[in-house]
């Protein structure tokens, strides 16, 4: 079994995935002559961020924050930390790049997201990938087929593998009883999926905020300790990054294919551009400004907040401390992580690290379960039964995840994951011309000092695919 998986994830990890997603992101970056650069400074507009009085979907800002919610987890702490010890500090300077590219990535699936959105059965706004494959290829059997990987990989498979960085986290730091863990975890979780959208997107607008300055603020301390390594371990970064960087003596040597592969594959696990993922969050928002390419660009600080931001100072934690290259070192994952940390701060480097990977595991579960729901609603498996199934089912995973371990369900994540982004990534190139029109349309209004205001009307090819009455603003009620 385990070989059979391994196969497949090299095909599709090795020979497909991590070209598809470099050529996508180079070929919508060119298209839009580096829209991620030209407009950097817009992406953190506070503009892009206000509150809409449409009842009918949440802030720009809340859809933003339970994005970064499912993408700040596990990936940016193990994640990165397994990267490191795979693929070498080079893998570093790969998960950057994948995320500058990606930028150009997330802001088409994101925009596509809000154009083409839905309704649900209480009138509020509900879409993603499976909404602008059905309705804007007219290919719903690639909809559902997306739907069905994401609801397998986002709601059970993802929400085990951060349960067990949870359980494995307080393993480490205070022996704690698995099946203690366990119950807490499951009466927190059961609080949180049960208390619907509103509950969660109020919760991650100001819990997300919180915890990427905590996050931060504790890398700074770190890192301070080690000032003295930091020059070296930028060098190090980049030369290990091209294979410029001979092994050590008593380190291990990496090449660049493995740094390669481990920074794309830990950078896509991690920021989720092109994953189709984030766009679930984006089209549940009701954007001020009102149209589809605000919610898009927000959605790209999303991506380097994750990646540049958080991911970064993980790796600089890590590589300061000198541990990854430390002759005799076979400390990886989160143990990695709170050796690194401890040797700045002493006892309370491993409290510090399970706090944050409760946290941050914690609320990508939330945020997983929020995607795998919308994705059940577009099946027409939304209805209240259906849903408390699905619930007890998400719950069983985590209970999973808190006492197995689990080596095959992260091959099973990565092969999932890699089926999503590649259906998702056809589905953009086939939509790329469309969104190329929506993010014109939205530059062209801001350079003639508009606030961008969407209007289906102008652009007849789209209109008659879109969700009628979808872009008409609606200020108190929502639609029945």
């Amino acid at each position: 079994m385990t070989e059979m998986l391994d196969f497949f994830d090299n095909i599709l990890w090795g020979s497909i995935l991590i070209y598809l997603l470099l050529g996508t992101g180079i070929y919508f970056s060119l298209r839009t002559r580096f829209i991620q650069f030209r407009q950097f400074g817009h992406i953190f507009s506070s503009s892009l961020l206000k509150t809409s009085s449409d009842t009918r979907g949440i802030s720009t800002f809340q859809a933003l924050c339970i994005s970064l919610a499912a993408r700040i987890g596990t990936g940016n702490l193990a994640g990165v930390a397994l990267a490191l010890t795979a693929g070498g500090p080079g893998a570093i300077f790969w998960m950057w790049a994948i995320a500058l590219i990606g930028m150009a990535t997330a802001l088409f699936e994101n925009t596509l997201a809000q154009l083409y959105k839905n309704y649900d059965t209480k009138g509020r706004f509900r879409g993603g990938p499976a909404e602008y494959m059905t309705r804007g290829l007219g290919m719903r059997w690639m909809g559902v087929f997306f739907s069905l990987l994401l609801v397998l990989t986002f709601g059970l498979i993802f929400n085990a593998l951060q349960a067990n960085a949870i359980a494995q986290a307080a393993a480490l730091s205070f022996n704690a009883d698995g099946h203690l863990i366990l119950a807490i975890l499951l009466v927190l979780t059961a609080a949180t999926i049960f208390g619907g959208l509103k509950t969660f997107s109020s919760i991650s607008q100001w819990l997300v905020p919180l915890m990427v300055v905590a996050w931060l603020l504790l890398a700074v301390w770190v890192i301070a300790h080690n000032i003295e390594r930091l020059p070296q371990v930028f060098v190090l970064i980049f030369k290990s990054a091209f294979g410029w960087q001979e092994a050590a003596s008593g380190a291990v040597g990496y090449g660049v294919m493995q740094a390669l592969t481990q920074g794309v594959q830990r950078g896509l696990f991690s920021n989720e551009a092109g994953m189709g993922s984030s766009p679930n969050a984006a089209a549940l928002a009701a954007p001020t400004p009102s149209h589809p390419a605000a919610v898009g660009f927000s959605q790209m600080l999303g991506v380097f907040i994750d990646t540049i931001v958080i991911s970064t100072a993980t790796a600089l934690i890590i590589l300061s401390s000198g541990l990854l290259d430390a002759p005799g070192q076979k400390l990886e994952g989160i143990a990695l992580l709170q050796a690194a940390i401890s040797a700045a701060t002493g006892g309370p480097g491993r409290v510090l690290v399970a706090t944050f990977v409760f946290v941050f595991a914690f609320s990508s579960i939330a945020a997983n379960y929020v995607y795998a729901e919308n994705n059940l609603i577009f099946l027409h498996s939304g209805e209240r039964a259906k849903l408390f199934v699905f619930r007890i089912l998400v719950l069983a995973m985590v209970a999973f995840g808190c006492l197995a371990e689990l080596p095959l369900v992260w091959k099973m994540a990565d092969i999932a994951m890699a089926l999503m982004t590649i259906t998702n990534l056809v589905a953009l190139l086939l939509l790329s011309d469309v969104a190329m029109k929506v993010i014109k349309d939205y530059e062209r209004q801001r350079k003639m000092g508009k606030t961008p205001v969407f209007n289906p009307d102008h652009f007849p090819e789209i209109r008659q695919h879109l969700k009628p009455g979808i872009w008409q603003k609606r200020s108190s009620h929502p639609v029945n």
